[in-house]
């Protein structure tokens, strides 16, 4: 909150921030639920589902940064006694943790070579001399990025600067269809770019703590990357066509930029030695990471692995500081979230939560496995355009299912897959993904501009989504 000051009245005119209001309210909510649930709710579950849902709301409004909201939550639940400490800090044990780590640290050795210049001028090069080119270009740089730099995030903001030097090299102004093709093309390139690497998306990591965590089994890579490459395939294609038909782009002339790209792709030469170390162990950890379900290996593992080679004197080609220097506040997020998961079980508030949601209908529907994947399908959309962000969307509605599986006889890793993959498509929201959030940051897009597309595209998953479960999951025996 910020005052104005105007001759000598300095309360007159007061404006409150829409970050402020949104705090303010999501206080008051979160008070509601701590003093008004019923009393023979035990306070361990009364505090961790306010705690919860008052986390929802501060990850959905932003109305902290993302890292501070994380260590606020952490705050409230060691404060209010709803779990032991141990319970509450033990997110930050998680193996997803230390693999966002790895992932942003392998993004930091990547950037540090002109590898990724290289690949995009080349790109570039061969395809820049339409609009057409250059938008196919880049949103299947971002599928390729996806094997070995994991989070959207950092994909994203690798990116967008990329993206924004083109806009500024043909002259292609805000609020041009150009622009929002280009930019809102990138944001959901990111967003299906995660679909099929097991690596590549936050919340695919969480789906296989989760999985871990409450029935035991997990998701190899190679499994993981069979069951969803059709839905990225067709994603691939169908995703560009409904955005280039939402923003059919103006005429350009593309032909210096091309030309510049050429220049700039002759003046890197040949490939470097810190290119080729860094191409050798890429290689080296997406093949572990493919070949896990043969070593047994966590894809924990190669990750870190590869940091280490990456720094390591004499055979690597990067200095560590140089590799540390990481957005922090992905860790926080990732820990408190999990962290918020571990205590909504050991304070009991998740069996409060199914005993709310496995009324006899709800069970009925998720009887029939036809009609349960597609309800938890629906249900995933319309969650994740509520809890706006993955991570939290993940581990507060994947222990549901998971229970309602259970319940109902449904393999709880279908269903707990199934939406996992769904609430990686946010196209409709901003603040849905981090890609959204990234390109948005840029000034050169609006809200408005992901209605259209946004919606086109949401449909568009969810039939895609459907056919493949209904199919290609059926012949491979992964569902009923």
């Amino acid at each position: 909150m910020f005052f104005k000051m105007k001759g000598k009245h300095p309360f007159n005119r007061i404006k409150i921030s829409g970050r402020t209001v949104s705090f303010l309210l999501s206080t008051i909510i979160f008070l509601g639920l701590l003093f008004l649930l019923p009393e023979d709710i035990a306070w361990s579950a009364k505090g961790t589902i306010s705690i919860m849902v008052y986390g929802l709301l501060l990850w959905a409004f932003e109305s902290l940064p993302l890292g501070m909201t994380s260590v606020f939550v952490l705050v409230l639940l060691l404060f209010l006694q709803t779990a032991s400490v141990d319970v509450v800090l033990s997110g930050f044990a998680s193996p997803a943790v230390f693999l966002i780590i790895a992932g942003m640290m392998i993004a930091k050795g990547v950037n540090e070579t002109p590898l990724m210049n290289r690949i995009t001028y080349w790109m570039l090069q061969k395809w820049g001399s339409s609009a057409k080119g250059i938008f196919i270009g880049i949103f299947l740089l971002m599928q390729i990025q996806a094997f070995f730099i994991p989070a959207t995030a950092v994909r994203a903001s690798l990116m967008v600067p990329v993206v924004v030097s083109i806009l500024k090299s043909v002259g292609a102004q805000k609020g041009s269809n150009f622009s929002k093709l280009m930019l809102v093309g990138t944001a959901y390139a990111g967003n299906i770019s995660g679909t099929a690497i097991l690596t590549a998306a936050i919340g695919n990591i969480l789906t296989i703590e989760i999985l871990q965590l409450y029935v035991g089994r997990t998701i190899s890579y190679l499994d993981w990357f069979l069951y969803t490459f059709p839905i990225w395939l067709i994603l691939i294609i169908v995703i560009p066509y409904i955005v280039w038909k939402c923003f059919p782009p103006e005429d350009y002339s593309f032909d210096i930029l091309q030309s510049n790209m050429r220049e700039q792709n002759q003046e890197l030469g040949r490939l470097t030695s810190s290119e080729i170390k860094c191409i050798v162990i890429l290689f080296i950890t997406v093949l572990l990471w493919m070949t896990e379900s043969f070593h047994g290996y966590h894809p924990t593992v190669p990750a870190l692995m590869a940091v280490f080679l990456m720094a390591m004197p004499g055979l690597g080609f990067v200095e560590w500081k140089k590799l540390v220097n990481i957005n922090f506040d992905l860790v926080l997020l990732i820990g408190a979230t999990l962290s918020l998961g571990f205590a909504l079980i050991e304070s009991g508030a998740i069996e409060l939560l199914e005993v709310l949601i496995t009324s006899e209908y709800i069970l009925n529907v998720f009887t029939n496995p036809w009609i349960s994947i597609f309800v938890v399908i629906l249900v995933s959309q319309i969650y994740h355009l509520g809890v706006t962000n993955v991570s939290t969307a993940v581990v507060t509605l994947l222990p549901v299912l998971i229970s309602l599986s259970l319940k109902t006889g449904l393999d709880p890793v279908v269903i707990s897959f199934a939406s996992a993959i769904t609430m990686l498509f946010g196209y409709i929201l901003i603040v849905e993904t981090m890609p959204n959030v990234v390109v948005h940051g840029t000034g050169l897009v609006s809200q408005k501009d992901f209605y259209l597309p946004g919606i086109l595209s949401t449909i568009a998953s969810t039939i895609v989504t459907l056919i493949v479960v209904f199919t290609w999951w059926k012949w491979l025996g992964f569902w009923p």
